[in-house]
């Protein structure tokens, strides 16, 4: 039984590796604490290696937990290897991400950390509502939506909901033949 778990914990580490390829577009879904959120952090911090600009990244989660739980992560593994000795740094960014560092790749590994911290919209994290809402915000014509609309908070369309129930009851107590 032992071997087995082995052989599929293997798997499952190549197949989280391979999804952190940054050359490659791969959509992650997988029950809670599975390691999603491992797999989109390492596939951020290859992106941000190959050369791509932090404002140009976009994750897309389903919860704003998993958007503030990614971005944490994220924030707190680039700290951790700003300051790391050499020998450290290399050997938690093989263990991270499943490939190995180039020692020459020290110094840009160290600025991720402050290239990220210094972007105001990027890596932009967030949940596909949230990205919805900002492009319906950005193009509120072609979506046949009122420009400066405003999105319903749950408490507030809660309340809404609410009274329209209690109109639709009242207007049934005083008139029981209507629809």
């Amino acid at each position: 039984m032992s071997g087995r778990l082995t052989e599929t914990r293997r798997k499952a580490t190549e197949i989280q590796q391979t999804a952190g390829q940054p050359g490659e577009s791969f959509w992650v879904s997988a029950n809670a604490g599975t390691g999603k959120t491992h797999v989109l952090t390492n596939r951020i911090v290859r992106l941000l290696m190959s050369g791509v600009t932090p404002h140009s990244i976009l994750c897309l989660t389903y919860t704003k937990a998993a958007a503030t739980e990614m971005a944490n992560r994220l924030g707190a593994l680039l700290g951790k290897w700003a300051v790391l000795p050499d020998d450290e740094l290399l050997e938690s960014y093989r263990d991270q991400t499943g490939v190995p560092l180039d020692p020459d790749d020290l110094p840009r590994v160290r600025r991720l950390f402050a290239e990220v911290a210094d972007t105001t919209d990027g890596p932009n994290i967030r949940t596909i509502h949230s990205f919805c809402e900002s492009l319906l915000g950005r193009f509120p014509l072609e979506a046949g939506v009122a420009p400066h609309f405003a999105v319903m908070d749950e408490r507030t369309a809660a309340e809404l909901r609410s009274e329209a129930r209690d109109r639709v009851l009242a207007s049934a107590a005083v008139d029981p033949n209507t629809p």
